[in-house]
């Protein structure tokens, strides 16, 4: 009783909120999944559901991407340590910013959100059955609180443009929204352009998921994210008929049986996680040469004796958040030119990366997202 009478309570103050906006406009919106939702555009205090959800609102707020954000989930700082550092070194109000925990693990505050007044929350599609079997929306709902789904990462080669789309109509940043989109398509084309016209041989890629977060092998991906980012490359993702969905597991056998040509493996500095672990610490300014000095480490696995990828040197780490944001195109180049190096020699990803962040993020470039154990790529 005393948590609905404090939504009531809530909700009062939030209806006076609402009335003082009497510019906006009320727009409705349909959603990654369908649903249809009705905010008041273009918004001014947001919540997101995840703290990584910065990816995509620096692409479209640069000057200012904290503007809107009243609160996120508190997973940056772990997930991402150093683009967290960065952002707090250029920001640093974001410091007093409240942070939440996530729906998935039951640790969301709604009455804290309630507090926030936030024209609208963004949630990760991945966190949509626990966000329902808990009534989130509903409860949300009932206080004014709109929840719209976006996502990045269970089908990003199909969700990202309307995602970006969706944020653009929010933000009234449309015409920024159009001009990322027909970056990432352009950026995109450069590598399935040159695929079709030369139509080479695929070769066999093992993508590995976070290889050595934990001392388990393999995490890997189906048909979609790196998995499909794989194929977009120009090779064939080894686990796509193997894993049904999005992400799963192959045993080290089925990877020894396989014998890939190529693997790539996923890393960042997961120290907040699984301190001192194996993982390769790619991402914002990292240390190449310890990079490439952990991704060795990890050929020496039972899962990788004999494989014909460790064998010719063609192993690989690249940024693990690739799987978590619309900037996945510059993962397809790098992949692409590891993959075909014929093809691709004059394509450079770190050009891409860098012109990414000139024209559409606040933070400056650095390099540090990919190595590789084959020096000539």
């Amino acid at each position: 009783m005393k948590f609905f009478n404090k939504v009531a309570a809530a909700a009062a103050g939030f209806c006076l909120f609402i009335s003082s906006v009497a510019l906006a406009d009320t727009l409705k919106v349909t959603d990654v999944t369908g649903r249809e939702v009705e905010v008041n555009v273009p918004v001014e205090h947001v919540i997101l559901g995840e703290g990584r959800q910065i990816y995509f609102v620096g692409a479209l707020d640069k000057d200012e991407p904290f503007k809107r954000v009243v609160g996120w989930r508190d997973d940056l700082a772990k997930a991402d340590p150093e683009t967290y550092a960065a952002y707090l070194a250029k920001y640093p109000d974001i410091a007093k910013l409240p942070t939440f925990g996530g729906m998935k693990d039951g640790t969301f505050d709604i009455e804290q959100a309630v507090a926030l007044k936030p024209d609208v929350m963004l949630m990760n599609i991945d966190a949509k059955t626990a966000t329902e079997e808990a009534g989130y929306i509903e409860k949300l709902e009932k206080v004014g609180i709109p929840l719209v789904y976006v996502d990045f990462r269970e089908k990003p080669m199909e969700n990202t443009e309307p995602s970006m789309r969706l944020i653009g109509k929010l933000f009234g940043k449309e015409e920024k929204a159009e001009e990322f989109i027909k970056f990432r398509a352009d950026s995109i084309a450069k590598v399935t352009d040159t695929l079709a016209k030369a139509n080479p041989k695929k070769p066999l890629v093992f993508m590995e998921r976070a290889g050595g977060y934990s001392d388990d092998c393999c995490m890997s991906f189906g048909n979609e994210n790196f998995g499909r980012m794989v194929e977009f490359a120009g090779g064939v993702n080894m686990a796509k008929d193997i894993i049904p969905g999005t992400f799963g597991t192959v045993n080290p056998e089925q990877v020894i049986a396989s014998n890939p040509d190529q693997i790539i493996i996923t890393g960042g500095n997961w120290e907040g996680y699984v301190p001192g672990g194996a993982w390769v610490g790619v991402g914002y300014g990292a240390d190449e040469k310890e990079a490439q000095r952990k991704l060795e480490g990890l050929t020496e696995r039972p899962a990788f004796t004999g494989v014909k990828a460790v064998k010719e040197g063609n192993v690989h780490a690249i940024w693990h958040q690739f799987y978590n944001n619309p900037y996945q195109f510059v993962a397809i180049q790098q992949m692409a030119k590891w993959l075909h190096p014929d093809l691709f020699g004059d394509l450079d990803p770190e050009a891409t990366f860098k012109e990414l962040h000139e024209r559409f993020l606040p933070l400056p470039y650095k390099s540090g997202y990919f190595v590789s154990l084959n020096a000539s790529r």
